[in-house]
């Protein structure tokens, strides 16, 4: 993604190029620590086709369900099958979980520490997961303009419009430089002459 300039005194638009916060190895043990590197996957028993999918079919289920070392050693097993489909997404998966591990060893406490954090995410386009911190930053401080701004974005660009669209006019209720921000915003141009966008950005312009 494109990093802002400080156009204006945004906290969104300042904390765009936040790196997200260091992390820590998650520990873990037994066949976690076994399949921890990239030659674990090719060390896995092989398996048939069948059980292959059924492996992967399960992991899913444990990874919505973020229960994610109980899937990561299912994506594993995925991994060593004979369909190269099924496996290229169980070795996506398993580096999806491995992230995901580490990430639960960042301390984040304050609606500012969730918000910078979800800051960095989008720059690395992680938009999912993104969205989940800014989410909860939102939840602890519901009237701060620049969460509700970067939240509006982290939203448009996973396609969800319609909250975008909530997300962003909140946040220029709450401060009208946001309107101007989001003019200039790369990320949200592809929405800024299609409706209701274009009311929201560009009020002064006759028959919208």
């Amino acid at each position: 993604m494109t990093d802002k300039k400080n156009t204006s005194g945004s906290k969104y638009t300042e904390r765009r190029m936040t790196k997200p916060q260091a992390t820590k190895p998650v520990t873990t043990s037994g066949s976690d620590n076994a399949a921890a590197h990239d030659g674990a996957v090719g060390m896995a028993q092989p398996v048939n086709a069948q059980k292959q999918l059924s492996s992967f079919e399960a992991a899913m289920k444990l990874f919505h369900a973020r229960k994610l070392r109980e899937a990561r050693e299912l994506f594993v097993s995925a991994a060593s099958g004979p369909e190269r489909d099924v496996a290229q997404r169980a070795r996506l998966h398993i580096a999806m979980c491995d992230r995901r591990l580490e990430q639960a060893s960042v301390n984040l406490r304050s609606p500012e520490d969730y918000y910078n954090y979800g800051v960095a995410l989008i720059n690395t386009r992680n938009i999912a997961e993104a969205r989940t911190h800014l989410e909860k930053a939102l939840e602890l401080a519901p009237e701060a303009d620049h969460v509700h701004y970067a939240l509006a974005l982290a939203q448009a660009l996973g396609g969800d419009q319609a909250n975008a669209y909530a997300n962003l006019k909140r946040a220029i209720e709450l401060e009208p430089r946001n309107r101007i921000i989001a003019r200039q915003d790369a990320d949200f141009a592809p929405l800024a002459n299609q409706p209701p966008f274009d009311a929201l950005l560009y009020p002064e312009k006759k028959g919208w």
